[in-house]
């Protein structure tokens, strides 16, 4: 009787360190299986967010409306208008020739378009050195592709180089050269805003 119970607490002994493996193996599986799943659950979201992430940068350029870009654009031609109507007083009233003229009315024209960007910037609050490399990263471009469609069509257009200020043809042609120029940068300010560039530098220090 003796020998058979020693037998049966072995046994008993051997059943419960049986049971006690298999617990200890599932759960020990189960924990590595949560970990698993936890581990890709957590890199499928983080390449869901990468993705979504590329997928906006790389459509941020569409966001940009025709009327921001005229808005930019019609900021730039502003500054244009009054350089160069006060270049052709000036030379006009210098008795100059039409190069000297022309010269000084595209220099005034860039010192304007500079300007009106510089007011906008330094009312943010910010020093004048950064607030002039902002303008002349936002405007440069813009307003030499203004000048060069303005003053091509001026220098084409027959009589308009020698009409005076007090001549109709004059304010016709400047009218038309203007607005020639203003449709043909409106897109390059466009492509520009799209890409960070441009008047986009701008509008960072508008509130």
């Amino acid at each position: 009787m003796q020998h058979d119970a020693h037998a049966h607490h072995e046994h008993h002994q051997a059943h419960d360190g049986h049971e006690g493996h298999e617990n200890h193996g599932g759960h020990a599986g189960h924990g590595s299986h949560e970990d698993h799943t936890a581990h890709q659950g957590h890199a499928s979201h983080e390449g869901h967010l990468g993705h979504e992430g590329h997928a906006g940068h790389h459509h941020a350029p569409g966001t940009v409306s025709w009327s921001m870009a005229a808005k930019a654009t019609l900021h730039c031609l502003t500054g244009c208008a009054i350089g160069e109507i006060l270049g052709m007083i000036i030379g006009t009233a210098f008795g100059w020739g039409n190069v000297p003229t022309m010269i000084l009315a595209i220099i005034l024209a860039f010192f304007f378009g500079y300007a009106l960007t510089l007011r906008g910037i330094l009312s943010a609050g910010v020093d004048f050195r950064t607030a002039f490399k902002v303008a002349l990263a936002a405007d440069t471009l813009s307003i030499a592709v203004m000048e060069l469609i303005d003053n091509g069509v001026i220098a084409l257009w027959p009589g308009a180089m020698d009409a005076h200020l007090d001549e109709p043809l004059f304010w016709i042609v400047l009218a038309i050269s203007l607005a020639t120029a203003f449709v043909v940068t409106t897109p390059v300010n466009k492509w520009m805003i799209g890409r960070g560039k441009g008047h986009a530098v701008v509008h960072q220090y508008h509130h």
